[in-house]
């Protein structure tokens, strides 16, 4: 075979990389594609009742692939909550670990006040005006109503550790010790009222009269956020 043949029959190491490129592109649209899917389905419906199949062709792909990137219903379940975990600290991690490093440098009051503001913001700004937080609003709130495979998932990755630095910022601001159970209620309901602009956005959409949660909408939440935060520990005798 001629050297002209040989060129034409070999592909060049430039164009394998750019096939090996697009092919993982593409893998990972569908692997998104079905997860979002996936995410509306186990939201819209019980653990149970959804099945991959179902999925499979909400997501316009075929069953073997789905199995191929998650294996079997529960790992499809579970998948989705992992990517709810990855969601999460790609929006907060930043505020977090800088609460974090002041609590050892044993911040005084006012600085712990200001870090929990940003923490609270950063996860305002996350499950109240994320696009893709509405995505998802309904899985997360069905795990809370019912827990199934995925809670542990939530509670160890994103529940437990929001609330236990809360809890700490909160402890530092009233003076009180870590293990404080006053900080960690505050905390609860600090936290909690942030349910209210996600999973019940309907009704809260309907009680201010707004048609969606935009830039201005967000600012207002904010606003009454760093409120509460700021009335921590003001009214102590």
């Amino acid at each position: 075979m001629s050297k002209r043949r040989l060129s034409e029959t070999v592909p060049s190491p430039r164009k394998t990389a750019k096939a090996r490129a697009a092919g993982y592109r593409k893998g990972e649209e569908t692997r998104e594609r079905i997860l979002n899917v996936a995410m509306k389905a186990f939201g819209e419906a019980s653990f149970l009742a959804v099945t991959t199949r179902r999925i499979a062709e909400a997501a316009g792909t075929s069953l073997p692939t789905l199995q191929y990137y998650f294996g079997n219903k529960e790992g499809l379940y579970r998948a989705c909550a992992e990517a709810i975990v990855e969601r999460y600290r790609r929006h907060t991690t930043v505020a977090a670990a800088e609460a974090v490093e002041a609590l050892k440098q044993d911040c005084q009051a006012e600085t712990a006040r200001a870090h929990l503001k940003a923490v609270i913001g950063a996860l305002a700004g996350f499950l109240v005006g994320s696009k893709e937080a509405e995505r998802w609003a309904q899985f997360v709130a069905r795990e809370l109503r019912d827990p199934g495979p995925a809670f542990e998932i939530l509670y160890a990755s994103l529940w437990r550790p929001g609330l236990e630095l809360t809890a700490r910022l909160i402890a530092r601001i009233l003076g009180s010790a870590e293990s404080d159970p006053a900080a960690r209620i505050q905390a609860l309901l600090l936290i909690s009222s942030l349910l209210a602009f996600q999973s019940g956005r309907s009704i809260a959409l309907r009680a201010m009269q707004w048609s969606k949660i935009g830039r201005e909408e967000l600012a207002m939440v904010l606003s009454g956020l760093d409120a509460q935060i700021e009335a921590i520990g003001r009214n102590q005798s």
